[in-house]
């Protein structure tokens, strides 16, 4: 059934199933919010959900798993859709549920995986690009956003098999990842230049990409192995 302004719809969801869902704590793909901050703020999360695998936004829940509930949730929605709309680039179309606990009111904000990643996370000094990793949104390093605008640009990826690739085959063969100024030192050229070799692979489906302590690292694709 649709509220008056016809965005907010009323879940589905049982309160039985909701206290199940905030138990499992905040993660990949779920974070707590007792209110939405700003436009701006809640649009990191959106759009590092988008950038990634998709994910739940729980309004009126606390990070110590206490439901709170919210106040204004028409509010709220004002909020969650200038985020969405004004502050994501291009917009990302979440779904907003208002679910009836204990008295309480708490919205749930579902945030699709977009499929023309990346999504830019709009602010006056720049767009920036956010991803999720474990139970944070966290700002993308140059590679991780380079390797999103590759893979879905729909354009295809090629990539020559020359001197420094075969370089960095055997050392992925003998030691099994490396960074891009491992690689910048291993094959004497730029970090630009390592950096593209790289991102080229993983969008082609060579390499993964994974960040440790906030250090990119590259590793054969179990595709290629």
């Amino acid at each position: 059934m649709k509220l008056p302004n016809g965005e907010i719809v009323i879940s589905e969801m049982s309160p039985y199933d909701l206290r199940n869902l905030i138990q499992t704590g905040e993660g990949t793909f779920l974070e707590f919010k007792r209110t939405v901050p700003t436009p701006e703020k809640i649009a990191r999360e959106i759009s590092a959900f988008a950038n990634s695998k998709g994910g739940t936004i729980l309004i009126g829940v606390d990070d110590n798993l206490t439901i709170v509930g919210v106040n204004e949730y028409f509010e709220e929605e004002f909020l969650l859709l200038k985020a969405a709309n004004d502050c994501c680039v291009p917009p990302v179309p979440i779904e907003i549920e208002l679910i009836h606990i204990d008295g309480l009111e708490v919205l749930i904000v579902r945030v699709p995986e977009s499929g023309t990643k990346p999504i830019y996370n709009k602010n006056k000094r720049k767009r920036r690009v956010y991803v999720r990793r474990k139970d944070s949104s966290v700002l993308a390093s140059d590679e991780v956003t380079e390797v999103l605008k590759q893979t879905y640009s729909g354009q295809g990826v090629t990539f020559e098999y020359g001197k420094n690739e075969q370089i960095l085959f055997r050392y992925l063969n003998e030691y099994g990842e490396i960074t891009v100024s491992g690689f910048a030192n291993l094959i004497n050229q730029t970090s630009y230049r390592a950096s593209k070799i790289l991102v080229n692979l993983v969008s082609a489906g060579i390499l993964n990409l994974f960040t440790k302590d906030e250090v990119d690292y590259y590793t054969f694709s179990h595709r290629t192995k």
